[in-house]
């Protein structure tokens, strides 16, 4: 019987592979020592901007990112749909933009899921650099299972955390679990949150994505 690897063990593999698709890795026991690795990778002063994330949130990230050591585009201050809007662009021309993955394949890629797309926009393009903060439990074996994650853990914790009413808010799961598919597949609700779909495998600009991957589990 094969032995089944640790936490650890599993975030190591998973940052060796990161790294050959020319992504920055760092593997960190907690959130204090993620909120230091991202303090190391930013600049006092620099333009910052995030996506809506839970696990920047619970980590303690955002707390540093609202700390007044940097220009944060904070979105939460807008009062308007215009105001947000005009941060979601100007996201695009920051020196960093935070986030974390819904899911990361030991394989190393990255695969995140958006309803209004400014976050898999800004990923794929735009800010000098991106740093992700994962949790363990968003490590999966490759991209059929970073599909179902989704599906059946990511999507629903989400739709109910925003309280919006699709099927898989009332199920706990997309309904396109219930044939196996593990395609981008699902509903057409009006308030639909997976719309557009981004796998980062090999990056021609080294070292713009910089992975902390976090030893306990964050967000969903």
């Amino acid at each position: 019987m094969q032995k089944e690897l640790t936490v650890l063990e599993k975030l190591e593999i998973t940052a060796k592979a990161l790294e050959k698709n020319n992504m920055q890795a760092f593997v960190v026991e907690n959130c204090e020592q993620a909120v230091q690795k991202v303090s190391e990778l930013l600049s006092e002063g620099e333009t910052i901007s995030c996506g809506g994330s839970v696990t920047l949130s619970e980590s303690g990230v955002l707390d540093l990112m609202k700390s007044g050591k940097y220009n944060f585009l904070d979105r939460s201050k807008c009062t308007t749909r215009e105001e947000t809007e005009e941060i979601y662009r100007k996201a695009f021309s920051a020196d960093t933009y935070l986030t974390s993955a819904n899911a990361v394949t030991m394989n190393g890629e990255l695969y995140n899921v958006d309803g209004n797309s400014n976050r898999v926009a800004a990923i794929a393009y735009g800010p000098k650099s991106v740093i992700f903060v994962v949790g363990c439990n968003k490590i999966v074996a490759d991209l059929d299972e970073a599909v179902i994650r989704v599906k059946k853990v990511a999507a629903p914790a989400n739709t109910t955390r925003l309280n919006v009413q699709t099927p898989c808010s009332k199920s706990g799961e997309c309904f396109c679990c219930e044939n196996g598919s593990k395609t981008p597949s699902g509903c057409r609700n009006p308030s639909r949150i997976c719309c557009s779909y981004l796998v980062s495998s090999f990056q021609r600009h080294v070292g713009r994505y910089k992975v902390i991957l976090v030893a306990q589990p964050l967000g969903y």
